[in-house]
């Protein structure tokens, strides 16, 4: 199924609404405007498993040029407007874009990606953007008629870049055509949640992301609805879930941390009877968050632990989750193992590697065998990872406790920062928090906490927060876990999906302990 299917059945239903605007984008419209931008790429020359880029706000032209590529068998890479331009630009030249179309929005970036003559096809809605065509006027002068054959496209996707520089991941295309079953997130999600024509998605996250990029696409392809936001807001996700009827988001912990954080009569104040299923992915979710928000909601929230790789997953219901606290679920998709640095399997309860296994490796990093042979295990070439760590225990359940990358060895202890996080994230004077390893002349390294407060937090308080951080994890963590210096700013690296640009803490930290010139 995909818009077509729903234009002939539902024409003026909306397929997506923009929550900000009001804008409303119908399956009729959906359905045109995505067959005429197929067309046109065609027309400009684009085949099978060639690649259009899409750099944009969160905005309803979004959809169109994913339903396009996944209408004819084009990948789509959708580009991070938080980028920087060298960033930027080296994902538009690194995925071979033959297309380019951007958003007004985001002008000031796009005149500053430099972009070689490979990408031809250059469009921008929203408004003019130098160099590039019209893109409602392009649309308005290609027929709509779809092409004769619709193979099914497919995403290639870049992760995050949050422990370096973003990698392309690119799946072989689907062997179906765009009306046919069996795309794999409409397959393994769709049912999973029980998404259907009567769905009401409300999304607060970006659209070059992987999670809500195809949650939305699974939406569109069983003729629900996509509230889309354009930022996050506590309040305003609350207002949209009782104004449009919400039965299903998906969202990322720091989001449940800030609405936990609203006033109790907001939350109390705020209808959310209409909620089916809240899910949640991208990174750990605090225990203790967790059950407040169970205890609130009620037993909706639901967890899956994936990425963009998509080489397996794990999911987790509420009941589920309350019988095993901290756990991420039972496989999915592929098999986990977990595995020591030899790479022989581990007995439960002991952290290592989380390798998942599948019948082939089932992703490849674009145009770098070395870090995609570095994923693979070394003795089970069909068994890959991502770099997280955690363990499965006596039943199965798997727990995350960080990233290989994020483990801090401090007088040769392991330390994973996610649990000191997880520690301050209630804490009523910190707004965020992170946990970084420095250099340390002693221990190797040391434990590091970047902590954020609330803007209300008066000065006083504010001077005394590092002291009062430390007593309050030495009460409850093993004294070894406890940071040794906490570090009071207005602002931490997270991207909009939530995660933790870690790298630029360390060099903020570098930059504090520099001697001034």
């Amino acid at each position: 199924m995909y818009p077509g299917t729903w234009s002939t059945t539902t024409p003026d239903k909306p397929a997506a609404i923009l929550l900000e605007t009001g804008e409303r984008l119908t399956y009729r419209e959906l359905d045109e405007r995505s067959a005429r931008l197929a067309r046109l790429l065609h027309e400009r020359g684009l085949r099978e498993g060639d690649v259009v880029a899409l750099l944009s706000d969160n905005r309803l032209e979004a959809f169109e040029v994913y339903w396009a590529a996944l209408r004819s068998g084009l990948y789509v890479t959708a580009v991070n407007h938080h980028l920087a331009p060298g960033e930027a630009s080296y994902v538009v030249d690194d995925c071979g874009a033959k297309a380019l179309v951007v958003s007004a929005a985001k002008a000031d970036l796009v005149a500053r990606l430099r972009l070689d003559d490979r990408v031809s096809t250059r469009l921008a809605f929203g408004g003019s953007v130098p160099g590039y065509d019209d893109y409602r006027a392009a649309l308005d002068a290609t027929s709509a008629e779809p092409l004769e054959r619709q193979p099914h496209g497919d995403d290639f996707l870049y992760s995050s870049g949050t422990t370096g520089r973003p990698k392309g991941i690119k799946a072989p295309l689907p062997p179906i055509a765009v009306d046919e079953p069996g795309y794999r997130y409409v397959t393994i999600f769709g049912g999973l949640y029980g998404y259907g024509e009567e769905t009401v998605y409300l999304s607060p996250a970006p659209v070059y992301h992987a999670a809500p990029l195809r949650f939305m696409g699974v939406v569109h392809a069983v003729g629900g609805t996509v509230v889309l936001m354009q930022r996050f807001d506590p309040e305003r996700f609350l207002e949209a879930v009782e104004r449009f009827r919400v039965t299903d988001s998906q969202v990322v912990p720091t989001m449940f941390v800030r609405l936990l954080k609203l006033p109790e009569e907001v939350r109390r104040a705020a209808d959310t009877s209409s909620l089916r299923t809240v899910v949640h992915a991208a990174a750990p979710c605090p225990v203790e968050v967790k059950q407040q928000v169970l205890a609130w909601l009620g037993p909706i929230v639901h967890e899956y632990y994936a990425s963009t790789e998509a080489n397996g997953a794990t999911q987790v219901g509420p009941q589920d989750w309350l019988a095993h606290p901290g756990t991420v679920g039972r496989p999915l998709l592929g098999v986990p193992h977990v595995c020591g640095p030899d790479g022989a399997e581990l007995a439960p309860g002991e952290v290592g590697t989380i390798f998942f296994e599948r019948d082939a490796m089932p992703f490849a990093y674009h145009g770098d065998p070395a870090r995609t042979a570095a994923a693979q295990h070394p003795d089970h070439p069909a068994w890959s990872t991502v770099g997280d760590l955690g363990y499965l225990d006596d039943e199965g359940w798997l727990f995350l406790t960080d990233r290989q990358a994020f483990m801090i060895i401090s007088g040769g202890v392991n330390i994973y920062p996610q649990e000191v996080e997880d520690l301050y994230s209630l804490h009523p004077h910190v707004l965020d928090v992170a946990v970084v390893g420095a250099p340390d002349e002693d221990l190797g390294e040391k434990v590091v906490a970047f902590v954020q407060p609330p803007e209300d937090l008066d000065l006083e308080a504010r001077e005394r927060l590092p002291e009062e951080l430390v007593a309050y994890a030495r009460e409850r963590i093993a004294h070894f876990k406890v940071p040794r210096e906490v570090v009071v700013t207005d602002d931490l690296p997270r991207t909009p999906t939530g995660k933790l640009v870690k790298a630029r803490l360390r060099e903020r930290y570098a930059a504090l302990q520099a001697p001034p010139s």
